[in-house]
């Protein structure tokens, strides 16, 4: 593998900075044996012509170019594509070929923070655009939630992202997850967090949430202002799943945005994950989470204002109802 010049000097640079062979394949997403064999050369080889020789990729390249140039998607989804279409070569040379068509992105390397089984679960919500539901555009956002330990994610489009839908999307993740972990990790956002103090024990929480979290027991932790790499699991999921699966995607309705959501992350939780090299459902084994058998049902209470009328009767579902 022949790597362009600022991949080549971005290695050494990683490695002078006093970064291991294996930070800067994460890096960089450049394999090991790639990285060793730069750090091991006094200059960027060059490479050799190949003549008379086809690749497997070559009938694809034109479709290839067309999707990136299109969406920002990942290698994995571009690979599953022309799979479909007939594509029988490796992934390794597909990644290659995208990496020269497509600029990368030199962002500051940030080594992430690394909890033990059952310890912790990032959250984080995204916005995904307008989308078509129930017959006019409304604005979609994604909840994600990833265990720390396994990576195991859990998402789903939401229309809002009020306190009440937050507490839903967690039920939800609890249920998809087997259990609650030791603590969940959050933005500075109002339905969490209403003021934030110098000391954990005296923020002033979400009367809301904090009535779910005392019942499920679990700890909110809020990131450091400023601070966003904290929560750099999550937000990367989220990253993540635009490129490999909401960009350049088709949906008949918003259940279906959701059903296919579902299968999606199914499927990415049963593949190797390029920062533990593990499958994440089989890292799920050893998370210790509480279960939910032991925590009482949650009734979620949505309150709402109404009006009270003159005879004493209030406006419900556009009807007229006795207080």
């Amino acid at each position: 593998m022949v790597i362009a010049e600022e991949g080549f000097f971005m290695i050494r640079d990683l490695h002078n900075q006093g970064y291991n062979h294996s930070d800067i394949s994460r890096i960089t997403g450049f394999n090991r044996r790639t990285v060793r064999k730069y750090l091991a050369a006094d200059e960027l080889p060059k490479k050799q012509k190949r003549t008379g020789k086809h690749s497997k990729l070559d009938p694809f390249k034109d479709y290839i170019t067309e999707r990136i140039t299109a969406y920002p998607l990942t290698a994995r989804r571009i690979h599953r594509e022309i799979q479909e279409r007939g594509y029988t070569g490796g992934y390794t040379i597909l990644k290659d070929y995208i990496r020269t068509i497509r600029p990368q992105d030199i962002t500051p390397a940030i080594l992430r923070f690394e909890t033990p089984p059952g310890k912790q679960m990032q959250v984080d919500w995204g916005e995904c655009g307008s989308h078509e539901v129930d017959g006019r555009k409304r604005k979609i956002y994604a909840f994600s939630a990833i265990l720390g330990y396994s990576r195991m994610r859990y998402m789903e489009f939401t229309l809002s992202t009020d306190v009440y839908t937050l507490i839903q999307c967690h039920k939800n993740a609890f249920d998809y997850f087997g259990g609650i972990p030791d603590e969940i990790l959050y933005d500075n956002i109002k339905t969490v967090i209403i003021k934030r103090a110098i000391r954990a024990r005296d923020h002033t929480w979400n009367a809301k949430f904090e009535d779910f979290f005392t019942h499920h027991g679990f700890i909110p932790r809020v990131c450091k202002p400023y601070n966003p790499q904290t929560k750099g699991k999550v937000e990367n999921s989220i990253k993540f799943m635009k490129k490999d699966f909401l960009l350049g995607n088709r949906f008949t309705s918003f259940p279906d945005m959701n059903q296919k959501l579902l299968h999606w992350c199914n499927r990415v939780n049963g593949e190797i994950h390029g920062s533990t090299h593990e499958i994440p459902y089989n890292r799920l084994k050893e998370e210790i989470l509480t279960s939910l058998g032991l925590i009482k049902p949650y009734i979620i209470r949505r309150e709402e204002p109404r009006k009270i009328l003159r005879d004493a009767y209030f406006s419900y579902n556009s009807q007229s109802a006795p207080p």
